[in-house]
């Protein structure tokens, strides 16, 4: 199926293949904007439910907190991973029960323990002796996971050291929890963001396995394992679909560690990036010298205005223009900002339509995931990323 698009002086066409694309296509928008699919939201969270089997998913908050998105994961009876109060507070204030909701992020203000434990939320993460104390003092005899550093991690976006402990710290750090009047119950760790095949958990999971069994060796009685996220979306190589993935995954799970009674995951990107399309419009074309290999192509949106995910050329997103089906070159693209690092993909450019120019309107498919959480208030001058949920 096509659409005419009036927004050039030539007569061009979209092609479109579901609702998502064809709203983008026909609707006017005066700045970037993403549009989002909740109905899709539902059909992932179905599919992945589907796979993971016992395991309870806990919604990345993260990924993309649209009130549309989290009424309808509520009315679904999903669990949520809020990383701030703020977080905490816009899923209550929706509905969601606070027995569904987990503070995962291993970096708190007291204060903000204290108005999670006031507010009902029972389930705190931490990696560190301070971590734990906090959370003693302000919420105590909740139930702590530690988290496990994962330093093998064969991800498009990994998350390196900055969350996580040792095998050696965490055993120190279930004792303590205990000595502090804490309730540990097991462990949580995230392969790393956009994990596209299921095998690629294997080492990773060996490995923390080992910590498992040696906590459980050392008499400590484990009922919790959070696999975290990792789940992936399609962004040009190929990814199992959700349902195989996430029932690959548990497979390796349950293979590594055995029957654990409460398996928690937490998909973000898995969950939404595939409901979500970016609007946007080409600002310039350009060369920068007769000896130029590549041309530039300037986008009303850059990595401040949420494509920041282009850092490393990690993600790499995939493009419709009304020009598709012109002869294609290289292209270097890059946002609008008067900033040196807004440039997206330059080490390996993307081949787009040579006959693209200004004011081309151009669609970002799969961009439901940490998009507009990352854009930025208003840097340079430009509005934040608009967001519109059918």
């Amino acid at each position: 199926m096509t659409v005419m698009f009036a927004g050039v002086s030539a007569p061009v066409r979209f092609p479109v293949s579901n609702r998502l694309e064809k709203f983008c296509a026909t609707a006017e928008f005066d700045k970037p904007t993403l549009v989002l699919d909740v109905d899709r939201v539902e059909q992932q969270y179905h599919a992945l439910k589907a796979g993971l089997g016992h395991a309870d998913i806990h919604y990345a908050v993260k990924a993309n907190p649209h009130r549309d998105i989290l009424e309808r994961l509520i009315a679904l009876g999903s669990h949520f991973d809020c990383a701030s109060r703020g977080e905490i507070e816009l899923c209550l204030s929706l509905g969601a029960k606070p027995e569904t909701i987990s503070y995962g992020n291993t970096v708190k203000r007291s204060v903000d323990i204290d108005y999670a434990h006031r507010a009902g939320i029972t389930m705190f993460s931490a990696d560190a002796e301070e971590e734990l104390e906090k959370i003693a003092e302000h919420a105590p005899g909740a139930q702590v996971y530690i988290r496990l550093i994962v330093e093998l991690s064969q991800a498009d976006w990994p998350l390196s050291r900055k969350f996580g402990c040792d095998k050696a710290t965490a055993l120190g750090l279930l004792d303590y929890a205990k000595v502090l009047g804490l309730k540990p119950v097991g462990f949580s760790f995230h392969v790393g963001s956009q994990t596209r095949r299921a095998e690629m958990w294997d080492a990773t999971l060996d490995r923390l396995a080992e910590t498992w069994n040696a906590a459980k060796d050392g008499g400590h009685e484990l009922t919790l394992l959070n696999i975290g996220g990792g789940f992936p979306a399609f962004y040009g190589e190929a990814i199992e679909g959700p349902t195989d993935y996430a029932s690959n995954v548990m497979a390796l799970v349950t293979a590594k560690f055995g029957h654990v009674p409460r398996v928690m995951a937490e998909p973000g990107r898995g969950l939404v990036a595939e409901a979500g399309m970016i609007v946007a419009e080409v600002v310039l074309t350009s060369r920068k010298s007769d000896r130029d290999m590549h041309r530039w192509v300037y986008l009303s949106i850059g990595r401040f205005s949420g494509l920041a995910e282009t850092e490393g050329e990690a993600i790499r997103y995939q493009f419709v223009t009304p020009r598709d089906g012109d002869p294609v070159g290289p292209c270097i693209m890059a946002g609008p900002s008067c900033d040196s690092a807004d440039v997206l993909y330059e080490k390996r450019p993307m081949n787009l339509p040579l006959t693209l120019k200004a004011g081309d309107r151009i669609m970002i498919k799969n961009t439901g995931a940490y998009t507009s959480t990352y854009s930025s208030v208003c840097f340079n001058g430009f509005p934040p990323l608009d967001v519109v949920a059918i």
